[in-house]
C-alpha cells in the first residue's frame, strides 16, 4: 500500500513497479508517488498484464507550523480536484526550488552540478532530496542513498533546506474533498527526523484522517504500541506497507502487509477513483 516510482523518487517504471509487484507474488499494490499522479495510467494498464490490482493513490508532503515534515499518503482520490492539485502543484515548485538552493550549498564542497541532478531525474518527476543522492552516489561522494541521507542529505545537516507543504491537518481535509482516503505514513519514524506530537495526531484525527501506517520498517516497536493503541481509542484504520522505491531503497516490495479487509474498507471510504483490477 506504499511504493514510488521514477514519477517522483523510485527507480523503476510505474508498469516495472507492478511487474515487480507480480514477482512479489503481492495481489495489489499502492502507487503512491511524491505529489503527483502521473503514473496512474501506465500502472493501470500494466494490471492487466501482470495480474496485479492497483490501488491508486499518491504520498502528499506536508510540514507543521513546528517545521516537522509529515507525508500523508492518499488513496483513491479524485487526481483533478481542483483544492488538492493547486496545493501539490506549490508543493512539487517548491520542491525544485529547494533542491536548486541546496545543490548550489553543496557545490560549495562536492563535485555536484545542477545538471548532475538533473540527469538522475525522469521527464516530469517530482524532484526531491533523493535525486541529489543519486547524483552524490554517481559522483563517488557516497556509496548509496542511505549513505548520503545519513550524512549528507539529512534534516540536521547544514546543507538541508525546507521546502513549502500544506499543514497535515489540511491536506486531510482536502484528500477527504476529492474523495480520497488519508493515512499517515511512517508516524514515527524518529530516524528521519523529528516526529510529531499528540496535538498534530488530534488535529488530523479532528480533520478525518482514516488511518495510520503502522507496519513499516522505519517505525520502532516501542511507537508502532503507541500507534496500535491511537488506532483503537480513534478508530483508525491500521496499514503495513513496504515504502518501496526499487533499488533506490533496501525495502522489498511485501515486507509488510494490509490486510484485505482494511483494503475493502479504503475501497468504501473512496469515491474519487477506483482500484484498478486485472
Amino acid at each position: 500500500m506504499h511504493a514510488h516510482s521514477n514519477v517522483s523518487d523510485g527507480t523503476e517504471k510505474p508498469a516495472d513497479v507492478m511487474a515487480s509487484a507480480a514477482r512479489a507474488h503481492l495481489d495489489v499494490v499502492a502507487l503512491t508517488d511524491h505529489d503527483s499522479t502521473d503514473g496512474w495510467a501506465e500502472a493501470s494498464a500494466a494490471a492487466g498484464r501482470t495480474g496485479v490490482a492497483l490501488v491508486p493513490g499518491m504520498e502528499v508532503s506536508c510540514r507543521t507550523s513546528e517545521g516537522i515534515s509529515v507525508h500523508l499518503l492518499s488513496y483513491l482520490h479524485d487526481p483533478a480536484h481542483p483544492g488538492l492539485l493547486e496545493e501539490i502543484t506549490k508543493a512539487k515548485q517548491a520542491r525544485q526550488t529547494r533542491a536548486e538552493r541546496m545543490v548550489t550549498l553543496l557545490a560549495e564542497d562536492y563535485p555536484l552540478t545542477w545538471d548532475d541532478v538533473i540527469h538522475h531525474v525522469a521527464p516530469g518527476a517530482t524532484l526531491g532530496r533523493p535525486h541529489i543522492a543519486d547524483a552524490l552516489v554517481a559522483a563517488g561522494v557516497v556509496e548509496d542513498r542511505s549513505e548520503a541521507f545519513a550524512s549528507i542529505l539529512t534534516s540536521r545537516s547544514r546543507y538541508f533546506i525546507p521546502h513549502y507543504a500544506p499543514h497535515p491537518a489540511v491536506a486531510v481535509e482536502l484528500i477527504r474533498a476529492a474523495g480520497g482516503v488519508p493515512v499517515f505514513a511512517h508516524p514515527v519514524a524518529s530516524s528521519r527526523g523529528r516526529i510529531v506530537g499528540e496535538r498534530t495526531y488530534r488535529d488530523m484525527i479532528d480533520a478525518g484522517l482514516a488511518g495510520l501506517e503502522i507496519e513499516h520498517r522505519d517505525n520502532p516497536e516501542e511507537g508502532r504500541d503507541f500507534l496500535r493503541r491511537l488506532a483503537a481509542d480513534n478508530g483508525l484504520l491500521v496499514t503495513g506497507s513496504s515504502d518501496y522505491h526499487g533499488t533506490g531503497k533496501p525495502n522489498l516490495l511485501g515486507e509488510n502487509l494490509t490486510a484485505p479487509e482494511v483494503l475493502a474498507r479504503i475501497e468504501d471510504l473512496g469515491t474519487g477513483t477506483a482500484v484498478v483490477r486485472p
